[in-house]
């Protein structure tokens, strides 16, 4: 049985959709409080305007990823498209997260958010590491909404 019945549109079996769509809940909800609890924090950290970017971060990516596990049995996509747009919303949500914990943490950073690390300032090494995921999961993002955004088109009418 489909764990949110409401939300597979009554299925009765746990369709991809509905299983896929609870995992986005959860993480969705667990991102959120991890959020809440890095706002706790934020003073603790090496750059603390990157904390407070991460717990915001955190807040804003975890409705996200509960509101596209709400419209899951909604989406029209195919099952690899469908796969995809979990994939990719999953590494890009978390992944942004934690490059900016990182970058909070370590001073990195300066290379993708120079305004927020101000003077700061780590290794190259981990400075084009903090960039590169920044990039990747703000790709993988964009890259995933417009499969949703396709998945929500209108149903035919014949």
């Amino acid at each position: 049985m489909c764990v949110f019945p409401g939300l597979c549109g009554g299925a009765a079996v746990a369709t991809l959709a509905c299983v896929d769509g609870h995992r986005l809940i959860r993480l969705g909800a667990s991102l959120f409080v991890a959020a809440l609890l890095i706002g706790f924090a934020i003073p603790q950290f090496a750059v603390p305007r990157l904390a407070l970017s991460a717990h915001l971060i955190g807040l804003m990516q975890g409705l996200f990823l509960m509101t596209v596990g709400l419209l899951a049995g909604r989406l029209r996509l195919g099952p690899r498209a469908a796969r995809a747009a979990f994939a990719l919303l999953v590494y890009g949500c978390t992944a942004a997260l934690a490059a900016n914990l990182v970058a909070a943490a370590t001073g990195a950073g300066h290379l993708a958010v120079p305004m927020a690390t101000g003077d700061t300032r780590a290794a190259p090494s981990l400075e084009f590491g903090v960039m590169l995921v920044l990039r990747s999961a703000g790709v993988s993002l964009i890259t995933a909404t417009a499969l949703v955004s396709w998945g929500l088109r209108h149903r035919s009418t014949s």
